[in-house]
Formats: C-alpha cells, sequence, structure tokens
C-alpha cells in the first residue's frame, strides 16, 4: 500500500462543548474519500481543521509524511491544500476574474494590469468548461450555482494535492455535475487526493472510493464505497438498523387557483412566462444553471421588478407587480431564498431572532418590549418540528452547521404564515435524514390548502415532492409535466430544449 497523502490522528475540537472527538483519517494518493453524516455530525469542522480555517483543540496530522499543522488558510494553500465551502467565500462586489485571482492578482506598483487578469481567468475558466462566463460582470449577478462553480474553478487553478469539496452540487444541475465528476476523475489520475461530502448519496456511490462516516462528533466508519448501499449509508449516518426512505405523496390538489402568474418577463432571464398554482398544490420548477429559475421566485417575490405580466392572488381580480419583498409578504407570499448567508439570516444573531425576524410584530407587547419568553416559546417549537440540532435556541446561527441553518431559515417563514410559500432550493445542504421533516411540512402545507413553489437542482427531490413540474429553460416554459405521467427523460429533454 502507498503511504497516505494525508493523515490525521484522533483530531478533536472542542467549543463550549465538544464538538469533534477523536477522529482519525487518511487519505490515499488519487482516491476520491466520501465524508458523510447528518448535519452536526462533524465534517465542516473536521474540513475546516485541515484547511487551516481552525485549529484543532487535539491531535495532529501529517501530509506526504510531513508533520502538518497550517495555522491559516493561506499555509494551507501553499502546502497544497484547497478547499470549496458550502458557504461561498466571494466578495459580491468584485468581478468574476477579480474573484478568481483574488491574492493572486497581477499587478505593477500596485496597478491591476487588466489584459493579464482577463487572460489568466478566461484560462481558468475555460479549463473547467465555463466559456459562457463573462469576465467583467460582479458575481453578485450570478446564480448559485454559477457562482459555486467560479468557486471550485479557483481552487483548481491553484496548486492542489488536497481538495475538499463541500457540498460542491447543492445547487448545480444534473449537466454541470457530471462536468464536475469528469473534472474530479482527471484530478483523481494526476494523484490528487479529494475528499467529498455530499448529501446526494447516488453521487457518492456513483463517484467515490472509500467512505468515512462521522456521527456526533466521532468517527464510526471507514469502508469501501462499494460495500454499502445507500440503505447501509442512512443506517450508519442515524444510527438506525434501517435507514428511513419516503414513500408516494398524497394529492391534496384544490380547484381554487392561490396564484396565477401571467407573461412574467424581466430582461432576457424571464420571458413570458404563465401558470397558475392551485390551493394544496406543490409545484416544482426544474432547469438548468441560468434557466431562470430563481429570477421567477424572485420576480413573484419583489425582490426583482419585473418588467412585464402580473400575478393575481385567490379571487382578487386586482393585477400586481410587487416592486419589494414588504408589498409581497402583505399580500401573503413569504419566499425561502437559495442563499440564506446573503438574504436569508442574521448569523450573528440567536436562532430565537432569527425565527421571529419576518414577524417581529406579533411580539410586542403593550409596553412597547418584545416578549422575549413567547419567541423562544416559538423557537423551541420549530426546533421540534424540523429536528433542529442545536443547544439551545439562544445559540448564535452562525454557530449551526449549513443544514441546520436552513431549517432557521425554513422556521422563520413558517411562522410567518401566508397562502403561498415559495422555496429556493429549500434543502440545499441538509443531509438525507434531516429532509423528511422538511417534506412532511411540505404535506402539511398542502393540507391546509397552501399554494407551494419549489424551486430544486435536485430531480430527484421534486419528483418526490411535487404534484406537478414546470420546467424553465433559457427564461421560457419548456414543458410541464404531472405526477400520473411525468419521466425523468422528458423533464431532461425541456430543461435542454
Amino acid at each position: 500500500m502507498p503511504e497516505p497523502l494525508l493523515r490525521c490522528n484522533s483530531l478533536s475540537k472542542t467549543y463550549t462543548v465538544s464538538v469533534l472527538s477523536d477522529v482519525s483519517f487518511e487519505l490515499m494518493p488519487g482516491e476520491i474519500h466520501a465524508l458523510l453524516g447528518a448535519n452536526g455530525a462533524g465534517k465542516s469542522t473536521f474540513c475546516k481543521i485541515i484547511a487551516g480555517l481552525i485549529s484543532a483543540t487535539s491531535g495532529s496530522m501529517t501530509l506526504q509524511g510531513a508533520p502538518y499543522a497550517p495555522a491559516n488558510k493561506q499555509q494551507a494553500e501553499a502546502s497544497g491544500v484547497q478547499i470549496v465551502q458550502q458557504e461561498l467565500n466571494q466578495i459580491a462586489t468584485l468581478t468574476v476574474s477579480e474573484n478568481l485571482l483574488f491574492n493572486r492578482l497581477p499587478h505593477v506598483a500596485g496597478w491591476i494590469r487588466q489584459r493579464e487578469l482577463a487572460v489568466r481567468a478566461r484560462a481558468a475558466l475555460d479549463r473547467f468548461g465555463l466559456d459562457d462566463i463573462p469576465l467583467d460582470i460582479p458575481v453578485a449577478r450570478l446564480g448559485v450555482g454559477q457562482q459555486q462553480m467560479i468557486e471550485i474553478a479557483t481552487a483548481l487553478d491553484r496548486e492542489c494535492r488536497v481538495l475538499i469539496l463541500d457540498e460542491p452540487t447543492a445547487a448545480l444541475t444534473h449537466r454541470e455535475t457530471q462536468r464536475l465528476f469528469e473534472w474530479l476523475h482527471k484530478l483523481r489520475a494526476q494523484g490528487v487526493g479529494i475528499i467529498y461530502i455530499s448529501h446526494r448519496l447516488d453521487e457518492v456511490t456513483e463517484l467515490t472510493d472509500r467512505v468515512t462516516m462521522l456521527r456526533d462528533g466521532k468517527h464510526v466508519s471507514t469502508r469501501p464505497t462499494a460495500e454499502l448501499s445507500t440503505d447501509a449509508m442512512v443506517s450508519l449516518m442515524t444510527g438506525d438498523e434501517l435507514g428511513e426512505s419516503f414513500g408516494s405523496i398524497s394529492c391534496h390538489v384544490r380547484e381554487k387557483v392561490r396564484l396565477r402568474v401571467r407573461d412574467l418577463t424581466r430582461g432576457r432571464m424571464l420571458k413570458n412566462v404563465s401558470f397558475d398554482v392551485h390551493a394544496g398544490e406543490r409545484l416544482g420548477i426544474a432547469g438548468l444553471v441560468g434557466s431562470g429559475r430563481t429570477e421567477l421566485l424572485r420576480a413573484i417575490f419583489g425582490a426583482d421588478t419585473a418588467e412585464r405580466g402580473y400575478l393575481q392572488l385567490d379571487d382578487d381580480p386586482q393585477q400586481h407587480r410587487f416592486t419589494s419583498p414588504v408589498h409581497a409578504k402583505r399580500n401573503g407570499l413569504t419566499m425561502v431564498t437559495e442563499d440564506r448567508k446573503q438574504s436569508g439570516l442574521l448569523l450573528t444573531q440567536s436562532i430565537t431572532t432569527n425565527t421571529t425576524l419576518a414577524s417581529m410584530k406579533r411580539f410586542v407587547t403593550p409596553w412597547l418590549t418584545i416578549d422575549r419568553h413567547r419567541e423562544r416559546e416559538i423557537a423551541n417549537r420549530y426546533r421540534h418540528e424540523l429536528d433542529l440540532r442545536c443547544n439551545d435556541v439562544d445559540q448564535t446561527t452562525g454557530t449551526l452547521s449549513g443544514g441546520n441553518q436552513q431549517k432557521v431559515v425554513l422556521a422563520k417563514w413558517l411562522h410567518y404564515g401566508g397562502n403561498v410559500f415559495l422555496f429556493d432550493e429549500p434543502t440545499r445542504g441538509v443531509d438525507i435524514a434531516s429532509r423528511q421533516p422538511i417534506y412532511h411540512l411540505f404535506e402539511e402545507l398542502a393540507i391546509e390548502g397552501k399554494a407551494i413553489v419549489i424551486v430544486s437542482s435536485d430531480l430527484e427531490e421534486l419528483l418526490q415532492t411535487c404534484d406537478r413540474i414546470l420546467v424553465l429553460a433559457a427564461g421560457r416554459t419548456t414543458g410541464e409535466f404531472h405526477r400520473d405521467s411525468w419521466s425523468r427523460e422528458a423533464i431532461m429533454q425541456a430543461s435542454f430544449a
């Protein structure tokens, strides 16, 4: 057997409580090694130690046989250890090329050499097949999927001996995921070791060589991927004898139309999109990255103003074109955004504060103070309903794992209520064992007669949770499929239309 590329010996990390305990791990050259576990299992903490983002409380590491203890991310990168985190690490106001080469900008006497910057940035994107992404626009104008691909391209543009990918395909479509896999196979052939975190177990089965499972901050098992079925992975993840699967959904669709969308248009991203959503219906929106899925929800919710078209709600004949989320909220719409870090949460505030943020007026007392006791009661209610893993609801939201942060976003809008719920990537970063409470909430909302619109890059999720699926391509509607007659092949064909 060759010497391990990376060896971790009894790594532990303690804050006020232990989050990682005595975890040992080996990564071989040219290996894609899956790191799995439920939300809060310690996966991100473990990888942050390897990448120099935090230091271990105890334990040691070696890289190609030499002691390895990076004091910061820059030292880790200089050693050839690159990480692409679940939460994107980009500066929204800088251009694509500036983000790609940040800390490596070509310059003379402090002046950036723009021509060289453009050439090097274009070469980095072209190597990853991203020749359709312009270099001179702020990354904030791109979708999360495109931002994710730029982040990966940035990591691969540096010297890379160990590559850590934390949920890299959470916002990618099937086509972009396959492009990523092709690159990972090439890196494996070059001897690069890859640590791959994903809640999509079909990807783990297809891509990886070995699986290491963490649970409650402890090492559970390391086994060849070929020896594990997806049920076995879920069982190891949860500690149950048999992983729980999600059955077929019941239909709760009524005749009443909750939301009418007519000819909604915004620039090149949305072109005359029309559809209805009925009470009790779960409508999925499928499509490739850049198809206009997120732009559609933002235009409905007033985060972006549509140039043409209108909405109608329930039996109200009034035609709306919301100019802000405030107007949409007042008319009974709620929206869970795809980027919880930028537009979903106050990460420095508590779980309680974030849960009640959208409905703060309900907690104001006659003496103009906030009823903190009642706030905590509500936060604790959603903590249990969504299986939120935390010490208590006064915990700072930024200290939670990505999947648990997503559950706080869901709690905020579920408590606010409304008749139309817009979900953009609602299970992004949520492990397979923790998705059931979210899917159950979709069911409860449907039973209550709410209209639910779900955008997801995971087609299997839409097939599992929705009554009907609408497909977008290049900002237009290219297909509509009902549960009793849809097929994966037809939906994918419409996505490429």
